[in-house]
């Protein structure tokens, strides 16, 4: 890069015992759940007793750890030396909203509310719900104790910050009128209350009932009369866990490819964190294409491949020639997209992963990544 960006130290981040969540985001395909998997396995190797959280929903992460299956509950990985260990888990965000109401309900209630069509549909799909689910994952890993270090992979795309949102999302959902509509007859005392809330709101519910069915309301309003003493819990813990994220124990890395748009969604990112007070450690780039200093520039490169074709000689030589002015051409453009970035965020720290040749698919694999990830290869001096 003309402009040398600060260098990010890895190992400083993973060896430092205030270190305790490590949240890895960025764009969908630039290698953010293997990141997230090595810097688990090499902060384990390194000590530590670890947790990597991954709501992405690909199975590289199992494959790779050795694991026939990731779910909601952590699993032990075998095979990690150094005295420390390493378990990993998927979230299954509806069996968390389950927990969580059986956790913070009384039987009777936890049962209403658990059959409940409309609970059953908004625990599987509704929007937002994932996003909240990973927020109270986090906070539960993070109360239980049992590891010093958790490491979250999440969603690809704009949405791995969605859950920033959650509590005030949250928020709006509970005050908002509708929820005061269907549970103000609960809280005003049974069935006396819905002949005022039908006088009072009654074009409100008529048309609801005709939107949605009558069966349906009735299911959203049990559903909500149930879960409204649990809403507070909600809440508090959502704000709790936001909280818990902007605190100095939490480092975010953002993750990104040498790629035009990649490296937009890693300004993004970056941007979101600071307007939001999120402790940003730097941005690791993935996949990077390195040249030698010493190599021919692609001009030269495509220049003598001319020549050997206009003669017709050595076609093999000119084929090789080709090759290689490509690869330059290539290092060339991913170089000026880490300038652009380190122009617009000279502070950021960065470190970079070049291309592996296959894919990660063991821990092997993911203890290379660690290395590189710790020690980047030199810079590049490619020139177009």
């Amino acid at each position: 890069m003309s402009r040398t960006a600060p260098a990010l130290d890895v190992d400083a981040i993973l060896d430092d015992p205030g270190t305790r969540i490590i949240v890895c985001c960025g764009s969908g395909g630039v290698g953010k759940t293997t990141t997230a998997a090595a810097l688990g396995l090499r902060a384990a190797e390194r000590g530590r007793s670890v947790v990597v959280l991954t709501v992405d929903p690909a199975k590289r992460l199992a494959q790779a750890m050795g694991l026939t299956e990731l779910d909601n509950t952590p699993r032990r990985v075998d095979g990690v030396g150094d005295g420390g260990e390493l378990h990993a888990m998927m979230l299954d965000m509806k069996r968390t909203f389950d927990e969580i109401i059986e956790a913070h309900a009384d039987a009777d209630r936890a049962r209403q509310i658990l059959t409940n069509p409309f609970y059953q549909s908004l625990s599987s799909s509704f929007s937002g719900t994932q996003e909240y689910m990973a927020m109270e994952k986090l906070g539960q890993l993070r109360r239980s104790g049992d590891w010093d270090l958790i490491v979250v992979d999440t969603p690809p795309s704009r949405s791995a910050l969605d859950f920033l949102d959650a509590p005030e999302r949250l928020g709006r959902f509970l005050d908002g009128r509708l929820i005061r509509i269907l549970t103000a007859p609960a809280k005003a005392g049974g069935r006396s209350a819905f002949k005022l809330i039908n006088a009072g709101f009654g074009v409100v519910t008529g048309i609801l009932t005709k939107v949605l069915g009558a069966q349906v309301l009735r299911d959203i309003q049990m559903f909500v009369s149930a879960l409204d003493a649990v809403f507070g819990g909600f809440r508090q813990r959502a704000e709790q866990t936001y909280q818990l994220l902007q605190a100095p124990g939490t480092a975010f890395l953002v993750v990104a490819a040498p790629e035009r748009d990649a490296m937009r969604e890693a300004s993004y990112f970056v941007e979101r964190l600071a307007q939001e007070r999120m402790p940003l450690a730097g941005v690791v780039v993935n996949r990077v294409h390195l040249s030698p200093a010493a190599a021919l520039s692609s001009a030269r490169s495509s220049a003598a491949a001319e020549d050997l074709e206009a003669r017709g000689e050595h076609e093999l030589t000119a084929a090789v020639l080709r090759l290689h002015a490509g690869r330059m051409q290539l290092a060339a453009r991913e170089q000026r997209q880490r300038e652009h970035f380190t122009s617009a965020h000279p502070t950021v720290p960065i470190t970079q992963v070049p291309a592996m040749p296959e894919d990660v698919h063991d821990l092997a694999g993911l203890r290379q990544i660690g290395d590189l990830l710790a020690s980047p290869p030199p810079e590049s001096r490619a020139t177009a």
